[in-house]
C-alpha cells in the first residue's frame, strides 16, 4: 500500500501520448492550427503531462481561470493559487476553436503536443496583475510578463508527444520517480525545500531543523526560467551538490530539480509551490521569509499567513513555517527571530547587494554566512561575469 501523501486531487495525472498513438497524433498535429509556446508555457506543458501540476490536465478554461483569480480555487473547488494559461492572437485562437484542436509547437515550430480546444476567452491583464501579484507595476517581473501576452486565452486538455530534454538529467526526476525513490528509502514523511538561490547557512539550518521531524529531505531547486540577475541554475546546482556531499546526511537527503518557471507571485506562489511538492510525494513544505518574493511587493511573512486561509486538508501538504534565521555573533550559533535573545547588532546579515559586491571584489563570504566551498563557487562565477 502506498503510504505517501496522495497527489493533489487524488491521483497523479498522466497526459503523455501512448506509444501506439504518438505517430498518428504527430501526423495530425502537422495539419492543425499551431500555437507557439514560450519558455514558461513549454515548462508548464511538460509538468502537466507528468502529473506535477495535478489535477490540471491542460491549460485552464475560463471557469477555472476566473475562480483561481477570485478565490484561489479551480471550478471544482480544489485549491489552486496561480493561473496556468496559454495565450494566442485572436486569429489563431479562432482557427483553433473552429478546428477543435491545436498543435502546440516549440520555438523551432515542431509540434510537441496536441491540445483539445475546449475554450477560447478574453482576459484582463490588470485584473490578473492585481489578483496574482498584488500590483500593476511593470517593474514586477510577473506583471511585465503579462504585458507581453496576446489577447485571447485558449484552454483545454493536452496530450504530450515529446518531452523536453532536461537541463540537469542526472538530477531530473518526475513525480512518479520521486515517489518511487521515497518508497524505496522507506520515507513516509518528506519535507521539501524550494529554492532559486544558493543555500546559505540560514537555509541549511532551517532544512536541518525540519529534517529532525520527518523521514527525509528533498532539496528541490527550481531550475526553470528566472529573472535577470538571479544566480544561474548550473552554478546553483554545483553549490547544492557540494553541500549534500559534505554537510547533509546522504541517506536522508535527496536532490532533484523542478523545471518550472518562477512567477514571483509571493504568497500565491508559496501555495502553488507547496501543491507541486505534494504531487512529488512530499508531506511537508518549508515556507520561510518572503517566499517567492521580489522587491517589496509582499510582506515578510505573507507567504506563511496565506496558508491559514484554507483548511489544512484542502491543501494537504503541511507548511513548515520559519522566522528569519541568521548567525548570532555573540552566541556563535544560528538563531531566528524567535530564538535570539538579542541584541540586534549581533545578528549577522548580508544583503544581496553586499554579497554580490564582496564576491565581485574577489572576497570570501564569512563562513558564518555560507560554507567556504559555496563561497568559492560563487566567487568564481562572479569573477567570470565581470571578465565577460
Amino acid at each position: 500500500m502506498d503510504t505517501l501523501i496522495a497527489p493533489h486531487g487524488g491521483h497523479l495525472v498522466n497526459r503523455m501520448a501512448a506509444d501506439a498513438e504518438r505517430a498518428g497524433l504527430l501526423d495530425r498535429a502537422r495539419n492543425l492550427p499551431a500555437i507557439s509556446l514560450n519558455t514558461r508555457q513549454h515548462s508548464d506543458l511538460d509538468l502537466m503531462a507528468v502529473g506535477a501540476l495535478s489535477p490540471l490536465e491542460g491549460f485552464m478554461v475560463q471557469a477555472d481561470y476566473q475562480r483561481v483569480l477570485q478565490e484561489m480555487r479551480l471550478a471544482s473547488g480544489t485549491v489552486w493559487a496561480v493561473p496556468v494559461t496559454l495565450d494566442a492572437d485572436a486569429e489563431t485562437a479562432e482557427r483553433a476553436k473552429s478546428a477543435g484542436e491545436a498543435a502546440l509547437v516549440d520555438e523551432s515550430g515542431e509540434p510537441v503536443a496536441v491540445m483539445k480546444v475546449e475554450d477560447v476567452y478574453d482576459w484582463d491583464r490588470a485584473l490578473e496583475a492585481r489578483q496574482v501579484y498584488r500590483t500593476e507595476d511593470d517593474a514586477h517581473p510577473g506583471v511585465a510578463y503579462l504585458s507581453t501576452r496576446a489577447a485571447k486565452l485558449v484552454g483545454g486538455a493536452i496530450t504530450l508527444l515529446r518531452k523536453s530534454t532536461p537541463e540537469f538529467a542526472e538530477y531530473h526526476k518526475e513525480p512518479a520517480e520521486t515517489r518511487a525513490l521515497f518508497a524505496e528509502r522507506g520515507w513516509r514523511t518528506v519535507v521539501a525545500f524550494q529554492t532559486r538561490n544558493p543555500i546559505h547557512r540560514a537555509h541549511e539550518y532551517l532544512t536541518k531543523c525540519a529534517l529532525e521531524t520527518v523521514d527525509g529531505l528533498l532539496i528541490h531547486p527550481l531550475v526553470g526560467e528566472t529573472k535577470q540577475g538571479d544566480i544561474p541554475a548550473n552554478v546553483r546546482m554545483r553549490c547544492y551538490q557540494i553541500l549534500i556531499d559534505h554537510y547533509y546526511p546522504k541517506d536522508r537527503t535527496a536532490l532533484s530539480t523542478l523545471p518550472a518557471a518562477m512567477r514571483y507571485a509571493g504568497p500565491r506562489e508559496a501555495v502553488w509551490h507547496a501543491i507541486l511538492r505534494k504531487n512529488y510525494g512530499c508531506s511537508h513544505f518549508i515556507v520561510g521569509r518572503d517566499h517567492a518574493g521580489v522587491g517589496s511587493y509582499y510582506g515578510t511573512y505573507d507567504a506563511q499567513q496565506i496558508f491559514d486561509e484554507f483548511e489544512p486538508q484542502e491543501i494537504g501538504i503541511t507548511p513548515v513555517k520559519f522566522e528569519h534565521t541568521f548567525f548570532h555573533t555573540k552566541l556563535k550559533e544560528m538563531v531566528s527571530d524567535k530564538t535570539s535573545p538579542g541584541p540586534k547588532e549581533a545578528h549577522l546579515f548580508l544583503s544581496g547587494t553586499k554579497v554580490r559586491e564582496m564576491l565581485s571584489a574577489g572576497e570570501d563570504l564569512p563562513p558564518e554566512f555560507t560554507r567556504p566551498e559555496v563561497s568559492r563557487i560563487l566567487k568564481e562565477h562572479y569573477q567570470k561575469v565581470q571578465v565577460a
